[in-house]
Parts: C-alpha cells; sequence; structure tokens
C-alpha cells in the first residue's frame, strides 16, 4: 500500500435552470487533499476557500470518510489530510458535494474497499440527498441522474462541450437550506406541466448539444429561480446584461447565489472583460467542463 495520495475533484454546477436536483455540470476548479500516512489524524487548510476549523472529530471530509468506513465495516488508517480549494464555500459551486466525493474516495483509499463508479455515485448522492452535484463531481461532463427510493443513481454522462462556462461569485453566502425555503411546498398541476415540459428540453438540448436551446431553456425554469431570485445580488441585471454581450443564456449555479453563463468560446474573454466592468463587486471566473471527474495520484 503507498503512503501518500492526491486527490482532485471538480466543483460543480447543478440545475442549469430547471434540470432542478438532476443536471449536474462538472466544472474545471477543483477541490485538493493531499493524504500521508502517519501515527494520528491531522487536517491542514492552506490557502483560500477552506474552512477554517481543522478539528478532526468535527470535520466534515473526516465524518463522512468515517461513516464510509463503518458502512463497510473497517477502520480507516490515520493520516494527515491537506486541503486546497478554489471552490468559495456556501455560492453554489460544489463545495460541499465535492467535499463528499473526496471524503468517500478518502475511505476507498485508507480502506481499500476497491469502490466502483457506481458504488461513488450511490453513496456520495444519497449523502447529498439528490445526485446533481455529486454525479458531476464524481464522473465530471454534464450529468443528468434521477436516484430512486433505495438510493440507486442512473447516469446519463455528456462530454466534450464545445463552449465555455463563466461564474458570477458574489461576496455574500447563502446556504441551500435556506434557499429551500423560499421554495412553495405544492405546484398547480398546469404550471408543473409546463415546468417539466423546460426541463425535458433542457435535457434534449444538452444530449443534442444544441446551446441555443440550452441557454434558453437555462433561462425558462419554473421550479426554483422565479422564487429564489429575491435572494440573489444583480439577478436580473447579470442575466440581461449577459445576453447582450453574447451569453446563450444564464441560470443559477445551484441554489445560488452564483449565477452561471454558457457562452461560445470564441467570445469568453471579452465577455469576461465586458462582464468585469459592469459588476466588479462579483469575482466573475471563466471556466469550462471538466472531463474526467474525480482524480487519485499516488505520490508514493
Amino acid at each position: 500500500m503507498s503512503t501518500k495520495w492526491q486527490i482532485s475533484v471538480p466543483g460543480s454546477t447543478a440545475n442549469l435552470g430547471p434540470g432542478f436536483d438532476s443536471i449536474g455540470l462538472g466544472l474545471s476548479l477543483y477541490l485538493n487533499l493531499t493524504v500521508t500516512l502517519q501515527d494520528e489524524w491531522e487536517f491542514v487548510h492552506i490557502g483560500e476557500n477552506v474552512p477554517t476549523d481543522t478539528t478532526v472529530e468535527t470535520h466534515l471530509i473526516f465524518q463522512i470518510a468515517q461513516q464510509v468506513a463503518l458502512q463497510y465495516d473497517c477502520t480507516l488508517r490515520p493520516c494527515k489530510v491537506e486541503m486546497t480549494s478554489e471552490l468559495p464555500l456556501a455560492r453554489g459551486l460544489g463545495s460541499s458535494a465535492s467535499a463528499i466525493v473526496a471524503a468517500i474516495e478518502l475511505a476507498n483509499i485508507l480502506c481499500e474497499l476497491n469502490l466502483s463508479t457506481q458504488d461513488k455515485l450511490n453513496i456520495s448522492s444519497q449523502i447529498e440527498g439528490h445526485p446533481d452535484n455529486a454525479t458531476a463531481s464524481v464522473v465530471g461532463g454534464l450529468t443528468i441522474s434521477s436516484m430512486d427510493e433505495n438510493g440507486i443513481v442512473d447516469t446519463i454522462r455528456i462530454r466534450d462541450l464545445d463552449v465555455a462556462f463563466v461564474v458570477f461569485i458574489p461576496d455574500v453566502e447563502l446556504k441551500t437550506a435556506h434557499s429551500r425555503d423560499v421554495l412553495p411546498a405544492e405546484l398547480d398541476r398546469g404550471y408543473a406541466v409546463r415546468a417539466s415540459a423546460h426541463a425535458n428540453m433542457l435535457a434534449a438540448s444538452c444530449i443534442a448539444k444544441d446551446y441555443e436551446r440550452i441557454g434558453r431553456y437555462m433561462e425558462a425554469d419554473l421550479f426554483h429561480e422565479p422564487f429564489r431570485a429575491q435572494l440573489i445580488p444583480n439577478y436580473t441585471e447579470i442575466r440581461e446584461a449577459a445576453k447582450q454581450a453574447g451569453a446563450y443564456g444564464t441560470a443559477l449555479s445551484g441554489a445560488g447565489p452564483t449565477l452561471i453563463s454558457i457562452v461560445p468560446t470564441t467570445v469568453a474573454e471579452q465577455f469576461v472583460d465586458v462582464m468585469r466592468a459592469q459588476f466588479p463587486e462579483h469575482n466573475i471566473v471563466l471556466t469550462s467542463a471538466d472531463k474526467k471527474g474525480i482524480i487519485v495520484t499516488e505520490l508514493s
């Protein structure tokens, strides 16, 4: 058994508008863990976008890894975990899902579980409660997923998207639980049928790689964005300005408060320059679809 590894997990965006809790996209922004076996547990956080608390017993990654180890009746070997991240916390870019996926991989390594990709999809989605962000972090690309009553995930993965993505990250946090509180408990049947039709068209457009239609249906959500828009800084202004600057469409990234635009690669850099000038209070980042999902590298 090796004694040192690097675990790299892509962040993600979820929903892309009406693909509520089922569509995810792995992004080329990463959570990285460097794991070294030693005599006792230690967490070291490096740089920005990491929690300030490094207490082992309350650390999310330790708790999830321990949960998985107990599920498989094994004992985690102690190690030092050095953590860096390009994913701001509570911004709708899959920081919690990527941590869960990384923790499952940590248990997989330390307990030599030989988990399959399907195992990782099932466990991560069960812990998250829905399969959008988790599946995208596990396998990368754009994922359309469902999870049955037994926690088994079925995923279709779409690769090689020939577009760029731009995220608008405000300097405010928004917890997913809070953003779910504003959603209605019930929807009128006719309204729900329209919302479902938009989600179906989004999924079909993603499979067809019809980027103009993807953008159109990203902006046609009826499930959650009409209710969450009030919580999002510059929601309407960013959507309108992005369309004028050449974006196919713009939607909430997950539950927000980050917004994400799908943009032709030919205008992506110019688009970012224009948006940064108009919205200097946002951290505006150009990224792309991750192609590989989680990667584990033995360092020694």
